[in-house]
């Protein structure tokens, strides 16, 4: 757990360099924030594949998820260490094929792939923001997102797509801008984050925060290896076993021990199962990748996610919802279970709206929405040409 993620990640990339066809918006009016905070001279960081209509028609806009960024197609090269995040459902001839679609994915307020987060520069000292940086929403997050889409001459998105906390924006756009979306598809998420949801996230956020290296968020001039780096992988240890479903890990690992060892001949505390050492890696990989910070507070976006806030309660918020919906559920999934993809069906349909809804039986549980494209990919190509 020794490797130092990238700081600032936002500084790792300029406009004129090679890097994957990643893009940079400047905006040159003041943000407010849902908090009542205010953030001066945001960059958002996006990709674009295919190409846009002269009336803007075929336009799609793809959320990500926690820890995704605005690669969502593409090979690893120059600021992005890994293909696209979806790699096999977005480009020619795909799921969501870029010869008919112009499709957009940027990073989301407060990350650290590109767009200003915990990581950036502040405008007033240059030194990165750190625990300057204010609580954001996932409101905020779309709020930013309609910047990106006037200066792309965006008007209405023919659809906007995402799973987890991207499903969460997708809803935020349904609800907040009816207008401006033709469609919608959430994926694996919820109009609202539940009580197990919310103590998920606590549990990871406590692994960071009560780190000696977080330092109340203000670690950025650390020396290499000294960041919150045993914290940010825990967390992701932690939220890792609620990405993958019990039948997964029992088939994959069941009880076997690293080395092979008998569990009757070599008992000890630091003996490892192999289960272990498999979320040790996932935390360890994205130390490497991302920032603590960004991770605590879009973790904390999430947690609070309710489309009812300030409407009137759920019906009402999502009496607000006027675009035809394909809900995607996973049968495996612990994290968002499928009901919760039901309700939303269920609720836009007793307010008279089209929703759909479709089911993936996979083993992968929540993953399966990046992993079993063979079953998100269909029932997307149809609902868009559909819709």
């Amino acid at each position: 757990m020794s490797a130092k993620p990238l700081l600032p990640a936002s500084g790792a990339w300029r406009p004129g360099e090679p890097a994957g066809g990643r893009q940079f918006l400047r905006l040159d009016r003041r943000f407010a924030l849902d908090g009542g905070q205010v953030l001066d001279g945001i960059e958002i960081a996006y990709e674009t594949w295919g190409t846009l209509a002269a009336d803007g028609s075929n336009a799609i806009l793809l959320c990500h998820a926690w820890t995704g960024d605005s690669h969502a197609s593409g090979g690893a090269g120059n600021g992005h260490p890994t293909p696209g995040w979806w790699e096999n459902a977005v480009g020619p001839g795909l799921a969501i094929d870029t010869d008919r679609w112009f499709v957009v994915c940027s990073n989301v307020l407060g990350g650290c792939q590109g767009t200003t987060g915990p990581a950036s520069l502040h405008p007033d000292d240059g030194r990165p923001y750190g625990s300057r940086f204010p609580v954001i929403t996932i409101r905020d997050m779309v709020r930013l997102q309609v910047r990106l889409a006037d200066h792309l001459g965006v008007s209405v998105w023919h659809s906007v797509i995402g799973g987890s906390m991207g499903g969460m924006q997708v809803l935020e756009w349904a609800t907040t801008y009816p207008e401006r979306v033709r469609s919608i598809i959430p994926i694996a998420t919820c109009a609202q984050a539940s009580a197990q949801q919310i103590a998920w996230g606590s549990i990871g956020r406590r692994a960071i925060m009560t780190d000696p290296n977080w330092r109340g968020g203000d670690y950025y001039d650390a020396a290499p290896g000294h960041g919150p780096h045993a914290g940010l992988a825990t967390a992701r240890m932690i939220a890792q076993v609620t990405f993958r479903s019990d039948n997964v890990f029992t088939e994959r690992f069941g009880r076997a021990l690293v080395g092979g060892v008998d569990a009757q001949s070599g008992i000890s505390v630091d003996q490892q199962f192999e289960v272990e050492r498999y979320l040790e890696y996932h935390g360890d990989k994205l130390v490497q990748r991302f920032d603590a910070n960004s991770y605590l507070l879009i973790g904390k976006a999430m947690d609070l996610h309710d489309i009812s806030r300030g409407r009137g309660g759920l019906e009402a918020a999502m009496a607000r919802i006027k675009a035809p919906t394909l809900s995607i559920g996973i049968r495996s999934d612990i994290l968002y279970p499928a009901y919760q993809q039901i309700q939303i069906r269920d609720m836009l349909r007793a307010n008279g709206t089209r929703a759909e809804y479709r089911e993936i039986d996979s083993p992968h549980g929540h993953d399966s929405f990046l992993i079993d494209l063979d079953q998100v990919g269909p029932p997307i190509t149809h609902f868009l040409g559909d819709v």
